[in-house]
């Protein structure tokens, strides 16, 4: 009898618990049986882990195999686990070295023939196991994304063989150097390249350097989808351990990892029919939607008032929260969804601003009110920065003036950042009311004008504080240490869906 353990992970989110694959050779009929709560896939890898040794060169034991992937209680899916099954037999049989499998983890789909298949979700996986002080073999397709978690020990390998000559010590691998694309090549759209708009690009920059969340309003053509596509440009890059998060999101999703945009924020754009599952995430494996997809970047939701009103809803908790906790019967998973709200919306049915005779619209107040309340108050109540963006003249379409590029206000927004980093550790948005209240200090008159905004619009205690921290990020901006009557009372402006 013989035994012997190699190590693995398995998926949980956007973590990856670890596993022990655990392979016993005993004496009995020849047989082949894998245990440890093994979804369709895993079981068949007994067939590929056959063929795989074999076509390899190797001897498959003519014993009672059995596989024990520890602990028990974890779902095991994919064929990630064909790998360290095949390394666990043939270190069981005496054909590699036992003592060489503590210092490594290992991942990989086997072919019939031998070669090692890419598999998804290897991010969170490379990242425990270096945590974990181990080395990690994995395919070469994988190479890319496991290498980019700095100081990690990665070995790329192509088959079964050439992993079986590592580890006996007679051609060993070659590691991956770690690699990172050019974060500013991804900026090629520019804030120059809108006309006018003034006010939105003003709104659009305070969003930004607080990352608050904004919602234009206007008739079409007027530049919001194309703002709101510049809203990336103009943010921060994202620190290391921000892009890994992100990374490792997109890893263990549909999307897949993509090595040449895996450093930049995301930018998300998801139609209106999208359920509800699709927005937050779910789904049997529980995968993440579209709100942790753009975690550390920006969701945009052009024409809002198509979306139905319950997946808006869904969006309330995680705009709070920056998390979202999926629960199913047996399982839960929880994924980090701190993003940036854009949304884009029109001033009525038709499409047309109302207000404006030129446009010749038809619409009752009636229906521009029911129009409007396609969106809850308590989600409009969550959205910060609230502008119109109206209908540009010609002249001002035709300017040839020109516009302030993104770098320059790239440039002021990083400077308000790290202001509010040395501060308070954190983006204005995300204070919390023991934070407002200690920097967000208003004077006597400010209060009292405050008081009466909120007395005349009836506005929320969640609205008044927003209110509260758009006019922070403003005085940032300015570099000014205190909240100012000016400060405030453009802070007060932009909450135009409430005011009207």
């Amino acid at each position: 009898m013989s035994l012997a353990v190699a190590y693995t992970r398995t998926n949980d989110g956007i973590n990856a618990p670890q596993v022990s694959v655990e392979v016993d050779l005993s004496h009995g009929l020849p047989g082949f049986s894998i245990v440890g709560l093994p979804e369709a896939a895993v079981r068949e890898s007994k067939d590929r882990v056959r063929s795989a040794i074999i076509n390899s060169g190797f001897e498959f034991p003519n014993n009672r195999i059995t596989v024990n992937l520890a602990p028990a209680d974890h779902p095991k899916q994919g064929g990630r686990f064909d790998l360290p099954i095949a390394i666990g037999i043939l270190a069981a049989s005496g054909q590699i070295e036992q003592v060489a499998l503590d210092s490594y983890e290992f991942i990989g789909e086997l072919a019939l023939s031998g070669q090692l298949r890419s598999v998804n979700a290897v991010l969170p996986t490379a990242f425990a196991a270096h945590h974990k002080g181990r080395a990690i073999i994995l395919p070469e397709g994988n190479a890319q994304e496991a290498g980019i978690i700095e100081s990690a020990l990665v070995f790329p390998c192509t088959d079964l063989m050439s992993v079986a000559k590592h580890l006996n010590n007679q051609q060993p691998l070659g590691s991956y150097h770690r690699k990172r694309p050019d974060k500013k090549s991804g900026f090629h759209l520019d804030l120059s390249d809108v006309k006018g708009q003034f006010q939105a690009k003003r709104a659009l920059e305070i969003a930004a350097a607080g990352g608050h969340h904004l919602l234009m309003v206007g008739p079409p053509g007027t530049g919001k989808t194309m703002l709101a596509s510049r809203l990336s440009g103009i943010l921060p890059e994202m620190t290391e351990s921000e892009a890994l998060e992100s990374a490792s999101i997109a890893s263990v999703s549909h999307q897949g990892f993509d090595f040449e945009n895996w450093s930049r924020r995301p930018f998300r754009e998801p139609h209106h029919t999208a359920s509800a599952v699709a927005r937050v995430g779910g789904g049997t494996k529980i995968m993440p939607g579209e709100i942790s997809l753009a975690h550390n970047g920006v969701l945009f939701l052009d024409e809002l008032t198509e979306f139905k009103s319950n997946v808006l809803d869904v969006l309330r908790e995680p705009l709070e929260t920056g998390r979202i906790t999926l629960s199913r019967a047996a399982k839960q998973a929880d994924y980090p969804a701190q993003f940036q709200l854009v949304g884009a919306m029109n001033y009525c049915p038709k499409g047309l601003d109302c207000s404006d005779n030129a446009m010749q619209c038809q619409c009752s107040a009636e229906q521009q009110r029911r129009y409007k309340n396609r969106i809850s108050a308590p989600f409009l109540d969550r959205i910060d920065i609230q502008i119109d963006v109206p209908r540009l003249s010609h002249a001002e379409l035709t300017s040839q003036q020109p516009s302030e590029s993104s770098e320059a206000v790239r440039d002021r927004v990083c400077a308000a950042r790290e202001v509010q980093q040395s501060r308070q550790q954190m983006p204005n948005h995300a204070m919390s009311t023991k934070e407002i209240n200690e920097h967000c200090v208003l004077s006597d008159d400010d209060e009292d004008l405050l008081g009466q905004v909120v007395e005349a619009f009836k506005l929320s205690a969640r609205a008044c504080h927003k209110i509260l921290k758009v006019a922070r990020s403003i005085a940032d901006l300015q570099q000014s240490e205190n909240i100012k009557t000016e400060h405030l009372t453009e802070a007060v402006s932009y909450r135009s869906m409430q005011n009207s």
